[in-house]
C-alpha cells in the first residue's frame, strides 16, 4: 500500500499528465488536497525532474498563478502491437505523444522468437533515433494474457506462445519495466485517452482474424478476476451449429461470424446479438466498434444499432451511445500499449520504487 505522500505525488502528477499547463490552485481543486499539501507535492516533482513551470496563467485579482507541464522530454516509452499477421512498433514522449511508428508484416503463428526479436530490432532502430532513456514498455498481443505475470495462457491464435516470457525477456533486453495485456484491452486505453475518456462504462469491440472485447468500469479498465474478461470470441451462439472453433470448441462466436468479413452488415449482425447481451447484462454508456466492424463503416453500425436496440432491455439501451472507434486501427493497439506503459509507471506502487532511485532507468531490474 502507497503512504499517503505517493498517493498525492501520484495524484497531483496524475492532474497535470491530464491537462498541460494546469495552475496549481486548479490543482488544488482537482485532486482533493489542502493549498500547502499541493504545494510541496508539485515541489517535490519539481526537484525530481518530472514537471516544470510553463509560464503564467490568469490572474482572478491577485498574484497570476503558474503554470505546470511534464517534463516529456525526459524518457521514452515504447508501445508493442503484435497482431495476427502485423506487427506495430512505436515510440512515445512521456506525455504519450507518438514520436514514430514502424509497421512490419507477421505471422504469429510462427512463434514469439522470430515476432520478439523483429520487435526488438525496430523498438532499438526507434529508440536510437532518438537517444532518450527508456522508462517503459508496453506489449499488446492477440490472446488471453494473465495481466499480473505478462504470462500469454493457451492462445488459441499464437502456438508455441503459452506462457512464454515476453515481460521478462524485453525487460532483459531494454532494461525498463515492461507490461503485457491483451491487444484489445490496449485498444479500449487507446480509445479512452484519444478523446472516450468522459465514458464511465463503456464496452469495446474488436473483431477481424480474432474477436474480443474490452471493459471499462468507472474509466478504469477491468480485466477479471486473472485478465480475461471480455474475451467473448468463445462465446457460443445459436448460429454456430457444428463449427468447430480454432479453440476446440464448437459453435463459437469467433468461428462463426470472425475473420475479414466481418466488415459486412449480415455477418455483423451475429456480433451484434451477442452483444445486445453484454449490453443488458453490463449497462454500458458506451459501446465502441473498432477492427473491421469500423471499416465497415455506417452500414456497419447500422446494423448492430438496430440489433441491440431490438434485442437488450429498453433501461439498458436508454443512453447507449454506439460509435465507431475514433482511434485509426493501424495505431489503434500501439497507443494503448503507450497508455498502458505510462499508467502503470505512473502508478503510486511504481512511482515510489522509482523516486527513490531517480527515475525509471536507474532501478535495478530484479525490482520491476
Amino acid at each position: 500500500m502507497a503512504s499517503e505522500r505517493i498517493e498525492g505525488l501520484a495524484a497531483v502528477l496524475s492532474a497535470v499528465r491530464a491537462e498541460t499547463g494546469v495552475t496549481q490552485p486548479k490543482l488544488v481543486e482537482r485532486v482533493g488536497l489542502g493549498r500547502s499539501v499541493v504545494a510541496q507535492r508539485v515541489a517535490e516533482l519539481e526537484r525530481a525532474g518530472l514537471i516544470e513551470g510553463a509560464g503564467l496563467g490568469p490572474s482572478s485579482g491577485g498574484r497570476a498563478p503558474r503554470r505546470l507541464r511534464l517534463r516529456a522530454e525526459r524518457g521514452v516509452v515504447v508501445g508493442i502491437d503484435i497482431g495476427p499477421a502485423e506487427l506495430v512498433v512505436g515510440i512515445a514522449d512521456l506525455t504519450g505523444a507518438v514520436l514514430a511508428t514502424r509497421q512490419q508484416r507477421v505471422d504469429v503463428a510462427g512463434g514469439p522468437e522470430a515476432v520478439l526479436t523483429l520487435a526488438e530490432t525496430l523498438a532499438a532502430e526507434l529508440c536510437r533515433a532518438r537517444r532518450r532513456p527508456v522508462w517503459a514498455v508496453g506489449v499488446g498481443v492477440p490472446g488471453p494474457v494473465e495481466f499480473r505475470t505478462g504470462l500469454p495462457v493457451v492462445p488459441p491464435i499464437m502456438p508455441g506462445w503459452d506462457r512464454y516470457p515476453i515481460r521478462d525477456r524485453l525487460r532483459s533486453r531494454f532494461g525498463a519495466p515492461v507490461w503485457v495485456d491483451n491487444d484489445v484491452n490496449l485498444m479500449a486505453l487507446g480509445e479512452l485517452h484519444a478523446g472516450s475518456g468522459t465514458a464511465g462504462h463503456m464496452l469495446y469491440v474488436r473483431a477481424g482474424v480474432g474477436i474480443g472485447a474490452a471493459i471499462v468500469m468507472d474509466g478504469r479498465l477491468y480485466r477479471g478476476a486473472n485478465g480475461s474478461a471480455g474475451d467473448i470470441g468463445h462465446v457460443a451462439i445459436p448460429e454456430g451449429d457444428n463449427v468447430i472453433c480454432r479453440c476446440g470448441n464448437i459453435g463459437c462466436l469467433e468461428a462463426v461470424a470472425g475473420g475479414v468479413t466481418t466488415s459486412d452488415p449480415a455477418r455483423a449482425t451475429l456480433i451484434g446479438g451477442t452483444l445486445a447481451t453484454l449490453v443488458s447484462f453490463y449497462n454500458p454508456n458506451l459501446l465502441v466498434l473498432g477492427g473491421s466492424l469500423a471499416r465497415g463503416g455506417a452500414p456497419v453500425l447500422g446494423a448492430v444499432r438496430e440489433v441491440i436496440h431490438k434485442r437488450a432491455l429498453p433501461l439498458a439501451t436508454r443512453d447507449l451511445r454506439i460509435e465507431l472507434s475514433s482511434v485509426p486501427e493501424e495505431i489503434a493497439g500501439v497507443t494503448g500499449a503507450i497508455a498502458l506503459a505510462l499508467d502503470e509507471v505512473f502508478a503510486p506502487v511504481n512511482l515510489e520504487v522509482w523516486l527513490a532511485a531517480g527515475s525509471p532507468d536507474q532501478v535495478p531490474q530484479n525490482v520491476w
